[in-house]
């Protein structure tokens, strides 16, 4: 790798400099960066974090103890496909809702926190989903949700 030239460095610099010189417009520019991802069903909408990883997806809300009634989780998968679920290390009860690639909702589960925290039942989506979310347990019905709404995103979602 050839080292930089000493006027492309001095060039660098300058214009990092300038970006440091500027409160405003930095600050500016940084809150234009990240907006909190939201999920929206009829006039119930959801803070949610973001499984994309297969680490994530794996992992899910497992181990958590409590979820704050307006926050959930957001799976999105590289394309939609027939999804299993499980609740294998889940502490707390939660809804399921299945959304095909057009964010139309697929299937929904209430799922159950097993005693042995095995994860044995199975929440298959009744058709090929891109996403799913999860929230509270109740919380899907308390929103009136039903087979067929479209979901809107809002915020830093990746499509």
């Amino acid at each position: 790798m050839k080292p930089l030239s000493g006027a492309f460095t001095c060039f660098l610099l300058a214009g990092a400099a300038m970006t440091l010189d500027c409160p405003d417009g930095c600050r500016r520019e940084s809150q234009m960066q990240t907006q909190s991802p939201k999920v929206t069903i009829r006039d119930k909408t959801w803070s949610v974090e973001l499984a994309t990883t297969p680490q994530q997806v794996e992992h899910g809300l497992a181990g958590r103890k409590e979820l704050a009634a307006d926050a959930g989780m957001l799976f999105i998968f590289p394309r939609p496909a027939v999804r299993d679920f499980w609740m294998q290390g889940c502490f707390i009860p939660l809804d399921l809702a299945f959304l095909d690639e057009h964010r139309r909702v697929v299937g929904i589960y209430t799922m159950a926190v097993e005693p042995d925290q095995v994860g044995r039942a199975i929440y298959r989506s009744p058709a090929p989903a891109k996403y799913a979310l999860e929230v509270n347990a109740g919380a899907l019905a308390a929103a009136g949700v039903k087979v067929g709404d479209v979901v809107a995103f809002g915020g830093d979602i990746p499509r």
